[in-house]
């Protein structure tokens, strides 16, 4: 009998305590937990609140970031990968980091609308824009909300330079506006693959794409001439760390251009929700598992140093990165970085843009 998938990926919803937030209290109403009904569990369902945002284009001046600036078309992430360092923003909403950052979400359909009017006025210099640095641009409600996909039409009509890290190959629906933007080198895709074992991913990240799926992405973004980054993140010690030199074998096969790793980050509420998923689905190694993770992280659960929160230090994270190093080197990958162009922007037509034109 096949193994059953899990709904979600968190197994508590317990409210953050971080801001100080008033502890919810039962009433005796039956509403309260809904938990079973006659001894079977209920489906949690998503919902999505829109938000509506003054602004969308983050900046951030993160030395150990690639990026300057990014677009999150949505809030909490309906895939559900326990390790998300996204999770604690749920918190500062009123909402748990738990179940709630995978159930209810927000969405900004103002999004493109509020991209063109960011991008036509004075000043604006073009860089690349980030997508997919907080939650996934293509978890499932980006099949019915098409934010995504809106933005993306405005960077492209501007000849504007992005960048997309995602887990699923919903990405390949937008290869007709993104193929044309590569061809004029504004656009790459990363696809963030962890295991390749889907007993191992259907726990990790329930909802999303299986690893099989997302190597075929891979290959028909190559296929359309799109410059296609493999992303192995996290990588979780004792748990999917002996998949490196697989998961780089099989990235390199799919025709991606580079690869890279991170070790597991726990920052703040994600701790105690990782603790909680190792000792439900991996509770014979649970001990082990974050030992090594203090190993690599300076004797704690989370290394918020800039650089090192990245790499990782110590023996452990030495061996991590150099038996990457010596798989992508056998495989020829990272020979050369993915540079897109910033030169051809040019502001979007309207009363402000007109004055670039």
């Amino acid at each position: 009998m096949p193994e059953k998938r899990p709904q979600r990926g968190a197994t508590h919803n317990r409210e953050s305590r971080r801001f100080n937030l008033p502890e919810r209290a039962a009433d005796g109403d039956w509403l309260d937990d809904q938990a079973e009904i006659d001894g079977a569990p209920l489906r949690l369902r998503t919902s999505v609140t829109v938000e509506r945002a003054r602004t969308i284009i983050s900046r951030n001046t993160s030395p150990d970031i690639g990026f300057d600036r990014s677009i999150n078309p949505y809030r909490g992430c309906e895939h559900g990968c326990i390790y998300c360092f996204a999770r604690p923003t749920h918190a500062f909403h009123d909402l748990s980091p738990g179940l709630d950052f995978e159930s209810k979400l927000f969405a900004k359909p103002d999004a493109p609308a509020l991209l063109r009017a960011e991008l036509a006025k004075r000043g604006y210099s073009a860089k690349p824009i980030a997508f997919g640095t907080n939650t996934d641009p293509y978890q499932p409600i980006e099949a019915e909300w098409r934010i995504t996909r809106g933005c993306i039409e405005v960077l492209s009509e501007t000849s504007h330079p992005l960048t997309i890290t995602t887990k699923s190959d919903r990405v390949l629906r937008d290869i007709d506006v993104l193929a044309p933007m590569a061809a004029k080198g504004l656009a790459a895709v990363a696809l963030s693959i962890t295991s390749l074992d889907p007993r191992i991913a259907m726990t990790l990240e329930p909802r999303a794409p299986t690893p099989e799926r997302r190597l075929a992405a891979v290959r028909k973004l190559v296929a359309a001439g799109i410059p296609t980054h493999v992303s192995i993140a996290p990588v979780i010690p004792a748990i999917t760390d002996h998949e490196i030199e697989h998961l780089v074998e099989r990235a390199a096969e799919a025709g991606a251009r580079s690869v890279s790793f991170i070790p597991v980050r726990l920052p703040w509420e994600v701790a105690p929700l990782f603790r909680a998923w190792l000792d439900d689905h991996f509770p014979d190694r649970a001990g082990k598992v974050m030992a090594i993770i203090g190993a690599i992280r300076d004797g704690r659960d989370n290394d918020p140093g800039f650089f090192t929160r990245m790499r990782g230090s110590g023996p452990w994270a030495d061996l991590l990165r150099t038996r990457f190093q010596i798989a992508c080197r056998k495989h020829e990958l990272n020979r050369e970085r993915i540079v897109l162009r910033s030169d051809l922007f040019r502001p979007p037509a309207g009363p402000q843009g007109e004055l670039f034109a």
